[in-house]
């Protein structure tokens, strides 16, 4: 994609370490401007323009996004990774974990989108990309609050392509299967055997082993490329085949 995204400029919440990281990486690798928005920038890579958000607020969502839009001498792709997980089964989230996951997985996505979605209007090339899970599709063990965020995620990104192909702004998501990121080595520490628990995650996937986050990073920008233009309202996965894949050992 050398040269697709020279002259765009991007803002990737979460931005600052994981996949969100990656993707912005990726994204500055390829020519494009980029913005982070995150609640603490630390760790964002060099060069990219460093905007603290808290996905919750509305207001700082208004603030960060007209900043980073300004910042960057306009928007043309918005990348929606900030997330948080749980573990759980429905009997053992309460509601004080629900509202929280929801508001940022979910209400978080549409508060970015909305600040953005006037700066996105005037681009030529406005593209969301929307960080989904196989969790939307695939029943996990001990996930069903984390399952039903994504599943909504999901649901949205349909409708908000749906809703804005006449605006010019196409929509998409990527459903990654377990990444091996700092957010999953920090969950692992939480079990009573972590070694164990890793080997079970690598083994989940059909090639024995966790995504990487720049293979995530790299499904992002294809789908924020203008190289796509003719593909909007798609979930890609990028799962290491977990999905539709039955292997035998």
């Amino acid at each position: 994609m050398s040269g697709a995204f020279d002259g765009l400029a991007a803002i990737v919440t979460g931005g600052a370490s994981g996949i969100g990281a990656a993707t912005a990486t990726a994204l500055l690798a390829a020519g494009a401007r980029v913005a982070v928005l995150d609640r603490s920038t630390e760790g964002a890579p060099e060069g990219a323009v460093l905007v603290t958000a808290d996905v919750t607020d509305r207001a700082s969502v208004q603030q960060a996004v007209d900043t980073a839009g300004e910042a960057l001498g306009g928007l043309d792709i918005v990348v929606n990774n900030a997330g948080i997980s749980a573990v759980g089964t429905v009997e053992q989230n309460d509601d004080e974990q629900w509202a929280r996951v929801l508001d940022v997985n979910v209400v978080g996505m549409a508060r970015v989108s909305a600040a953005a979605l006037p700066w996105l209007r005037r681009s030529e090339h406005a593209a969301i990309v929307n960080l989904c899970s196989i969790a939307a599709l695939n029943g996990l063990p001990d996930r069903a609050l984390y399952s039903a965020s994504k599943g909504a995620v999901l649901a949205l990104t349909f409708a908000m392509a749906t809703d804005h192909v006449a605006d010019g702004v196409r929509v998409n998501a990527v459903s990654p299967g377990t990444v091996a990121t700092p957010f999953v080595e920090r969950m692992l520490q939480g079990f009573d055997d972590p070694v164990a628990e890793r080997a079970a995650l690598d083994a989940r996937q059909a090639t024995g082993r966790m995504v990487t986050p720049d293979e995530v990073a790299q499904a992002i920008l294809y789908l924020a490329s203008p190289l796509s233009a003719s593909t909007t309202g798609t979930a890609l996965e990028v799962d290491g085949g977990v999905t539709h894949l039955r292997v035998r050992r």
